[in-house]
C-alpha cells in the first residue's frame, strides 16, 4: 500500500502543482511572451517602415539633385545669354562712340580746311597785291583798295 499511497500522494501533489502553475505562473509567462512578440513585430514593422522611408527619401534626394542640376544649367544658360548681351551692348556702344569721334574729327578737319583756305586766300591776296605793286612800280594803298582786295579774296 505504500506504493499506491505514495503514488496517489505524488499524483495529488502533481495535480496541485499543475493547477497552481496554470493558475498563477503560466498567465504572466504567456503575457510576457506575447508582449515580447508584439515588441519584436513592432520593431520589424518599424524597420520595414524605416526601409521604405529611406527608399522614398533616396528618391526625393535624387529628384532634388536632378532639379538642382537643371536649375544650375538654366542659371548658366541665363548667365551666358546675359554675358552675350553685355558684349553686344558694349560693341554697339563702342561703335556709336567711334562714329561720334569720327564725326567730330571730320567736323574739326572741315573747320581746319576752312581756316587753311582763309589763310591761303589772305596770303594769295597779299602776294597778288605785292605782285601788282611790283608790276606797277607804284605803291598801292591797302586802305583805299580794300574793296578790290575783298573781291580778289572772294574769287579765290
Amino acid at each position: 500500500m505504500d506504493i499506491n499511497a505514495t503514488l496517489l500522494g505524488q499524483a495529488i501533489t502533481f495535480a496541485v502543482l499543475v493547477w497552481f502553475t496554470m493558475k498563477f505562473v503560466w498567465p504572466p509567462l504567456t503575457n510576457m511572451m506575447d508582449e515580447r512578440a508584439k515588441r519584436i513585430a513592432d520593431g520589424l514593422a518599424a524597420a520595414e517602415r524605416g526601409k521604405q522611408d529611406l527608399e522614398q527619401a533616396s528618391l526625393r534626394v535624387e529628384a532634388e539633385i536632378r532639379a538642382a542640376k537643371q536649375q544650375a544649367t538654366e542659371l548658366i544658360l541665363t548667365a551666358e545669354k546675359r554675358a552675350n548681351q553685355v558684349i553686344d551692348e558694349a560693341k554697339q556702344a563702342a561703335r556709336t562712340e567711334g562714329e561720334r569721334i569720327i564725326a567730330d574729327a571730320k567736323a574739326e578737319i572741315d573747320q581746319e580746311v576752312l581756316r587753311a583756305k582763309e589763310a591761303l586766300r589772305s596770303q594769295v591776296a597779299s602776294i597778288a597785291v605785292a605782285g601788282a605793286e611790283k608790276i606797277l612800280r607804284k605803291e598801292i594803298d591797302a586802305a583805299k583798295h580794300a574793296d578790290l582786295l575783298a573781291s580778289i579774296k572772294a574769287e579765290l
